[in-house]
C-alpha cells in the first residue's frame, strides 16, 4: 500500500450525472435506502429497519453539532448582492460556542461572493425586522480565499448565534444549485442537533428519526453523542494531482468526559460511527490520547491532530491505553469537555483504532470523503457506489446512504 501522500486522486472518481444528485430529501427520514457492506456481500434495506443489521450490545455514534443559518445576504447602495459565507470564528477565540455566544460584535472567518465589487473600507448594512437591528460588516483583513469580517449588529442583548438564526439562510450545499426553503430549515439538521457551530449538516444523520432511535435501544444498541463543526472545507474538492499537496481543513471536536468513558469501557463492542464526522471525531481522539500517552504535551487551543499524524512512524499504544490517558487528562486538569480541533485525513493506508462500521452518505468524486470510504472497504468502494448507481440509489447529502463495516480495524489491542 503506497503512503497516503502519494495517492493520487483521479484514482478515486466515479461518472455522477446530475440527475442522480438528490435536490430534495424524502417526506419520511427514515425512508431512505440503506446499502449494507459487510464481508465482501451487498445487501439492501431502508434506515427504518437499520437496527437489525446493528449486532446487539455494539455502541453507536453520533455527531451533534447543529447547522447555523451561515449564509448572510448584504446589499450595497447600487443593489448588488454581496453573500457572505461563515466558516468560522477568528483564532483569538477559544472555541465555536464562546464566539456563537459574543453580544453585540464578532470577528469571523468568511468566504466572500462579490468580494470584488467590497471596496476597500466600505461598511455593508443589513436592516432585519421582528425583531428590529442593523447588522453591519467590514473586511477586517484578506486572507487567501477567504476573508476576516468584523461584524457589527445594534442590539447587544442577541448572541451571534440569534443574529446568525434571524438574519441568515441555510447553508445548502453549493451542488445542489438551489435556495434554500422553508423546508430545508428542518429537514437539513438532525432531529438531535444541539451544539451550533456547523455551516454543512452531519448528513448520514439525517435519516435517523425518535422512533428509530427508541427501536436501537429496545435491541440492546447503545448511543452516544460526540461533536465535530463541519466546515465549508468539507465540500473543498482536492486539485492537487497527489494528496501530498492537498492542504486538509481543520474542524472543531468536542467529546465530553462521559463520552470517552463509554468508549474505554466496550472493549469488546462493535462501535458504529453515524457519519464521516463522527469516525472523524473518534480517530482523533485515538491519536490524542497516544500523544498523552507517550508524554507529549499538546496545545489543545491549537490543532491537536495534524492530516499526517496517523502515518508517522511513531510509537503506537493500544486503543484502550490512548482512550484512558484521555481520561486521566480529562481528569487532573478538571475537563468535562475536550474541545480542540482536528486535521485527520484519512485515507487507503489508515489502520482504524476505534471504528468497526460506518453509516454514511455516498459522497461526491475525488473527494477527501470518498477516500475515507476507500480507507474503511479497500477498493470495494468501487463495487458499493457502481450497484448503488446501478440500483437507483439517490447521491449525495440528502440521498440516500449505506452501512460499511470494517474488516482490518485492531480489536486485539482494545
Amino acid at each position: 500500500m503506497p503512503h497516503p501522500k502519494d495517492l493520487r486522486i483521479e484514482d478515486y472518481t466515479y461518472p455522477l450525472p446530475d440527475e442522480r444528485i438528490a435536490k430534495y430529501p424524502l417526506e419520511e427520514r427514515d425512508a431512505s435506502k440503506l446499502l449494507i457492506y459487510k464481508d465482501g456481500v451487498i445487501t439492501e434495506d431502508i434506515y427504518r429497519n437499520i437496527s437489525a443489521h446493528i449486532p446487539s450490545r455494539a455502541l453507536m455514534v453520533f455527531n451533534q453539532t447543529k447547522v447555523v443559518n451561515a449564509r448572510l445576504l448584504f446589499k450595497k447602495p447600487s443593489g448588488s448582492v454581496i453573500e457572505v459565507f461563515c466558516l468560522a470564528p477568528h483564532s483569538r477565540y477559544t472555541d465555536i460556542q464562546t464566539a456563537m455566544l459574543q453580544k453585540g460584535k464578532v470577528e469571523w472567518e468568511c468566504l466572500v461572493g462579490g468580494a470584488s465589487k467590497w471596496k476597500q473600507g466600505m461598511v455593508l448594512q443589513m436592516i432585519h425586522h421582528g425583531p428590529p437591528f442593523t447588522l453591519s460588516a467590514r473586511i477586517v483583513e484578506r486572507n487567501q480565499g477567504s476573508y476576516i469580517l468584523g461584524l457589527k449588529w445594534d442590539d447587544d442583548k442577541l448572541t451571534f448565534a440569534e443574529v446568525l438564526h434571524y438574519a441568515g439562510k441555510v447553508p445548502l450545499p453549493p451542488y445542489l444549485h438551489r435556495d434554500a426553503d422553508i423546508g430545508d430549515e428542518s429537514r437539513y439538521q438532525t432531529v438531535f442537533a444541539k451544539e451550533e457551530g456547523s455551516v454543512a449538516a452531519p448528513t448520514a444523520g439525517l435519516h435517523f428519526t425518535g422512533k428509530v432511535m427508541e427501536i436501537l435501544a429496545s435491541n440492546n444498541i447503545e448511543t452516544m453523542f460526540v461533536t465535530l463543526h463541519v466546515g465549508a472545507g468539507t465540500f473543498k474538492p482536492v486539485k492537487s494531482p497527489t494528496m501530498e499537496e492537498h492542504d486538509m481543513h481543520a474542524e472543531w471536536i468536542e467529546v465530553g468526559y462521559n463520552a470517552v468513558q463509554q468508549l474505554a469501557n466496550a472493549p469488546d463492542r462493535k462501535i458504529v460511527a453515524v457519519g464521516t464526522t463522527s469516525l472523524r471525531t473518534l480517530e482523533s481522539l485515538y491519536w490524542i490520547g497516544n500523544r498523552l500517552f507517550n508524554g507529549e504535551a499538546i496545545d489543545f487551543q491549537g490543532i491537536a491532530v495534524n492530516q499526517w499524524d496517523p502515518y508517522e512512524p511513531i510509537k503506537t499504544c493500544s486503543t484502550k491505553e490512548a482512550l484512558q490517558a484521555v481520561l486521566d487528562y480529562m481528569r487532573s486538569n478538571q475537563v468535562d469537555v475536550l474541545v480542540t480541533r482536528t486535521r485527520i485525513l484519512i485515507a487507503p493506508g489508515y489502520t482504524f483504532r476505534v471504528v468497526n462500521g460506518l453509516v454514511t452518505n455516498f459522497h461526491q468524486p475525488q473527494s477527501t470523503l470518498l477516500l475515507l470510504v476507500a480507507a474503511m472497504i479497500d477498493e470495494d468502494w468501487r463495487r458499493v457506489y457502481d450497484y448503488a448507481m446501478d440500483n437507483g440509489y439517490r447521491f449525495l447529502s440528502y440521498g440516500d446512504g449505506c452501512l460499511l463495516w470494517n474488516k482490518s480495524v485492531i480489536i486485539s489491542s482494545r
